[in-house]
């Protein structure tokens, strides 16, 4: 397949999209349309990252210079998700809760930002199947 390594992000992007929708019309019925965004299960800047990546290992070896880079960048992505992104939801929580007992009556800032480890965790996991399908085509 030519446009392999352009077509794996989007496909990724896709797939963990519609997972983590399917997720949250389990556990949250309707509601689950306000959901679409950051945060939930499976990470889809874990699964569109590690898909690439790991498509890259797959078909041009773990040792080129390329997969090396492609980990660097996953691992940052990885930390971001469960730190920085993950505390500035916790800081929207704080924020909202002291908005509502003031003069708001609901809450303005977007709560989930980040990823929990299992949140990641499956979307590494969504990643490396995605990439394990696409090099066998």
């Amino acid at each position: 397949m030519v446009y392999k390594y352009a077509l794996m992000p989007i496909v990724a992007w896709f797939a963990a999209g519609t997972l983590k929708f399917m997720v949250n019309y389990i556990r949250f019925q309707k509601q689950a349309v306000n959901l679409i965004g950051n945060g939930g299960f499976p990470s889809t800047h874990s699964t569109i990252m590690s898909s690439t990546v790991f498509l890259i290992g797959l078909s041009e070896g773990l040792s080129s210079p390329i997969f090396g880079l492609g980990v660097a960048v996953l691992m940052i992505t990885v930390i971001d998700a469960l730190g920085i992104r993950r505390a500035v939801g916790k800081q929207a929580k704080a924020i909202n809760r002291y908005m509502v007992s003031g003069q708001h009556s609901e809450p303005v800032l977007r709560e989930r930002q980040g990823h929990s480890p299992v949140e990641v965790l499956g979307g590494l996991s969504l990643g490396l199947l995605l990439a394990y399908l696409f090099h066998q085509i």
